[in-house]
């Protein structure tokens, strides 16, 4: 398989390449392995969650009451660094 980078990517590959002593076909593939087996578990995570709140095991919470917790804590947080 052949792969294209671009300039800026390959660049830093080599350069982490000379770095490390490693083949950039190695890290290459385990720079792939890595993220496949992440998607891998962001998948069977989202399925759980949704498993989940199909079978009422879970509620979902409204947007308004995300909302407000995110500005509270923002607020709170700009109240400590105020200090």
């Amino acid at each position: 398989m052949e792969v294209h980078l671009k300039a800026e990517t390959e660049k830093k590959l080599k350069d982490l390449s000379a770095l490390s002593g490693r083949a950039t076909d190695e890290l290459v593939e385990d720079a792939m392995a890595g993220y496949f087996a992440e998607v891998q578990q962001i998948h069977e995570t989202l399925s759980s969650r949704y498993d989940d709140l199909k079978s009422g095991k879970a509620k979902p919470i409204p947007s308004d009451e995300i909302e407000a917790y995110f500005r509270e804590k923002s607020a709170a947080a700009r109240s400590k660094s105020g200090s």
